[in-house]
């Protein structure tokens, strides 16, 4: 299952401008199936659930690299449910990814705050400027 490439490179590039000191280097971009993803989750991290993305962070330092498995299935179910299109869910969840791989969290109420916040800022990012 494909992603866009054009996508995937203006949210690396909106990153970029919006976090300078990070370096975005390779950072592969997976499309996967509700099962696909949910073999993956049960085979390397032990849950067993569905879920919309899965990050595999290879990053040193500021070099940000790492591998983002995404399921498009749940990328169209989340877009239906929250009303907005499958473009926009899926850039959300681009920006979702590779902001794990900067270091942000989303474990606890305070940091999901901020990982909704940041993905809110490249979203604006790439409304105003395109990347």
């Amino acid at each position: 299952m494909d992603i866009d490439v054009q996508l995937i490179i203006r949210v690396k590039n909106a990153i970029q401008e919006l976090y300078p000191s990070f370096r975005l280097k390779k950072i592969d971009v997976h499309g996967c199936s509700d099962e696909e993803l949910l073999e993956i989750n049960i085979k390397h991290l032990n849950h067993d659930y569905y879920t919309d993305i899965i990050t595999f962070d290879y990053s040193r330092g500021n070099r940000i690299s790492g591998e983002l498995f995404i399921s498009l299935d749940r990328v169209k179910d989340n877009a239906e449910s929250l009303a907005v299109t499958y473009e926009l869910e899926l850039t959300r969840v681009l920006a979702h990814g590779i902001l794990h791989l900067t270091g942000l969290k989303d474990k606890t109420e305070e940091e999901i705050s901020e990982m909704r916040s940041k993905e809110d800022e490249v979203l604006a990012y790439i409304e105003k400027y395109g990347s």
